[in-house]
């Protein structure tokens, strides 16, 4: 069963698609590097070559949360899309 806080979790995922418009690459890394460490952990994989810009960014965003807990990830997740969509009206 799950917890509220994956449920709230979900519901953020799916929120952060209504956003009116599309949020600049550095909080874009950000909601990717909690996405990931709240929906599996730790970075894992080799980081991504020098010339794969995206790929190393994303990666370097992951990394970046890398010890933080599942749980605290998600809920970090939650609060920024929840700030994104309340300053966005």
């Amino acid at each position: 069963m799950k917890s509220d806080l994956e449920t709230e979790f979900e519901q953020a995922q799916e929120r952060v698609h209504t956003l009116p418009k599309r949020p600049g690459n550095d909080i874009l890394l950000e909601l990717y590097g909690l996405f990931k460490q709240g929906s599996q952990g730790d970075v894992q994989g080799k980081r991504p070559g020098m010339l794969d810009f995206k790929g190393r960014a994303k990666h370097d965003a992951w990394a970046s949360r890398k010890g933080m807990s599942r749980e605290s990830a998600m809920q970090a997740y939650v609060e920024l899309v929840d700030r994104l969509l309340s300053s966005s009206k």
